[in-house]
């Protein structure tokens, strides 16, 4: 008995030091890539978490080192050392927030005009709704195509995890199969957050912007939820229309690229491996892809 006490004793000493490190560890961070960067842990390289661990252990956070005094790399959240993984080349991979075998090249052939025509009550329904949702969001960003589509971003991963983990919890109730509809809908919300990752690198959204994000998010969140419990249709129809508007919205986006009215900046780094893009691709390029992807989103929906 007394070991076992003397034994969750060090465990929980370790543990706090351990918090402690991550809180010192996260202040360190917080001074290398303020509120106001585009930077943030989860889109980091490997190579960057390294840095930032090692000027949190040089400020008295020793976790990252072991007894022989080389640096582990911690890739987790959890503190648990990453598996080395490595490019097809040879070189070491550097996402944390994506693998290799997660990438893959868009289909720019798909058809960007496809339209659901309403014809039901709720096809209406949804349809109306998300035209009433566009005109307060043309009157905010107006033709900051960058943040709008970082804000459309954290809307548009909700609804596949809402979908995920609503037919998720059926599944276990009912005892059957999902036929493969929560994986589907969950890849759908990380791609979607992919997108997220890649404009937070080129987008330099204000202080109300962010805030303006909690809001929605948490807004849309709650009555996505409640949608679906009542009609996936309806939720699912809602989606598809959102990704139509989602099509408009990265169409103008690159016809400000064509104008010059944006700047076309090299692509992100992390776009160009998630997608497989040539290395000299540009901003334009990413919202190729992207807007690829929201078609298809729009046609499983």
């Amino acid at each position: 008995m007394m070991m076992t006490r003397g034994t969750s004793r060090v465990a929980r000493l370790t543990m706090g030091g351990r918090l402690f490190s991550a809180v010192k560890g996260a202040a360190a961070e917080s001074e290398k890539f303020p509120v106001m960067g585009v930077r943030w842990r989860s889109s980091l390289t490997l190579g960057e978490k390294e840095e930032v661990n090692g000027s949190s252990a040089a400020a008295g956070g020793g976790d990252n080192k072991r007894e022989d005094g080389n640096k582990e790399v911690v890739a987790s959240y959890w503190g648990i050392k990453g598996e080395e993984v490595k490019k097809e080349d040879g070189t070491p991979w550097k996402w944390n927030c994506f693998r290799p075998w997660e990438t893959y090249q868009a289909d720019l052939t798909i058809d960007l005009k496809k339209h659901h025509v309403p014809t039901t009550f709720l096809d209406k329904l949804a349809y109306w709704t998300v035209k009433s949702l566009r005109f307060p969001t043309d009157v905010f960003f107006q033709r900051r195509y960058g943040c709008r589509a970082m804000m459309l971003e954290t809307v548009a991963a909700v609804p596949g995890m809402v979908g995920g983990m609503l037919l998720h919890c059926k599944s276990l109730r009912r005892f059957e199969h999902s036929g493969g509809w929560i994986k589907t809908l969950l890849d759908e919300a990380e791609n979607e957050r992919m997108h997220l990752m890649t404009f937070m690198e080129v987008s330099q959204p204000r202080w109300y912007e962010r805030a303006l994000v909690f809001t929605v998010q948490g807004v849309f969140f709650n009555a996505y939820f409640l949608a679906y419990l009542a009609s996936p249709k309806l939720a699912h129809r809602v989606v598809g229309y959102l990704e139509e508007e989602a099509i408009h919205s990265y169409t103008e986006f690159l016809k400000e690229l064509d104008k010059g009215t944006i700047e076309n900046v090299p692509a992100p780094a992390i776009a160009i491996d998630y997608w497989r893009l040539p290395a000299d691709s540009t901003l334009r390029d990413v919202v190729m892809v992207v807007r690829a992807d929201e078609a298809h989103h729009r046609d499983v929906n």
